[in-house]
């Protein structure tokens, strides 16, 4: 076994569920949200919003279980893309006290995740790929040529929106039409949004390319500030929110048939899939430590290429730490 390996299979049992905090030093009143991953303290006051990437996994829409460093790997990979793409479009960060912390400016985020694809591909049962294989030429308002296979490449990257549902939910894909006729998204809040969305598709798999990869589809969040201005917020080119594939061997594998090799949570969503029968409906089945390592070392592996620099673990008990670099209890 590996170095890695003893470190991770010892990281099992101190995995970062949850916080729980009600105060914090410097702030006043907070607001608390939870989301799938983040557990999220909002300062309206100060307009910030103290965000802690938890270990939690979420896959088709459900959390299915705690992968440890991965919020660690996820928060400073996603440090690591705003840094790199402040001159593509604005973000959110404000400071990154601790690896699975960011302080972040506050805003209204907008009721649509800009998900950008240029592969025919995915597992779950709203992916462009299942839409294709059941008959659908057309996917969020973009015609599709016929005789394509999965995991081949688009045309050309397309937007496609999707819903963002209430916890426990389903997200849903829509065309343009179809999310500015729910009015929750103005038109002039859309276009910017796309606009960006492009920019940074096309910097992230320009960097990707640089680094022998593949970012074959990633989606983005983002939030409108008290002047109009839309930026980025949540997280950008992590292995949770974009499809990382290796190049050297993709047309190799898709000529044979195969999946191609992924350094995203592909891994675990296709283990539900295939080995546990699971999709998303009921109570997920419980993840083999096994699977656990495997998909930790993935994340970490993802980390170390994208970045081009070693991933250091901070093993100490997250919530201590936490607590004490942001002065909580």
């Amino acid at each position: 076994m590996t170095d890695l390996d003893d470190t991770l299979r010892a990281q099992l049992g101190r995995v970062l569920d949850k916080t729980a905090f009600t105060r914090m030093a410097g702030r006043g009143e907070l607001t608390r949200y939870d989301g799938k991953v983040r557990d999220c303290y909002i300062d309206k006051a100060k307009g910030e919003r103290v965000i802690v990437v938890t270990d939690r996994l979420s896959a088709f829409d459900v959390v299915i279980g705690l992968i440890p460093f991965k919020g660690q790997v996820l928060n400073q990979m996603a440090q690591h893309w705003f840094a790199e793409t402040a001159h593509v479009a604005p973000n959110h960060v404000v400071s990154s006290p601790d690896p699975n912390v960011v302080i972040a400016r506050e805003t209204r985020p907008l009721a649509v995740e800009l998900v950008m694809r240029s592969y025919l591909t995915g597992v779950t049962s709203t992916s462009i790929w299942k839409a294709y294989e059941q008959g659908a030429r057309t996917f969020c308002g973009h015609a599709l040529p016929d005789g394509m296979k999965k995991n081949d490449r688009l045309p050309r990257p397309i937007l496609t929106p999707s819903t963002k549902a209430p916890k426990g939910g389903h997200d849903i894909s829509v065309s343009k039409d179809e999310l500015l006729a729910m009015g929750q998204v103005t038109p002039a809040e859309f276009e910017q949004a796309a606009a960006i969305a492009e920019r940074l598709f096309a910097f992230g798999q320009a960097r990707a390319a640089e680094r022998g990869l593949i970012l074959a589809d990633t989606k983005y969040e983002m939030g409108v500030l008290p002047d109009g201005t839309v930026i980025v917020i949540d997280e950008i080119h992590t292995p949770d929110s974009s499809r990382y594939w290796y190049a050297d061997d993709y047309e190799a594998r898709l000529a044979r048939g195969e999946e191609p090799r992924s350094l995203d949570k592909e891994y675990v969503r296709r283990w539900l899939a295939e080995e546990a029968k699971y999709a998303g409906d009921g109570p997920p089945p419980p993840l083999p430590d096994d699977v656990r390592v495997e998909a930790a070392r993935r994340y970490i592996k993802s980390f170390e290429l994208v970045t081009g620099r070693a991933f250091e673990p901070d093993t100490r008990e997250p919530v201590a730490r936490i607590a004490a670099a942001l002065g909580a209890s």
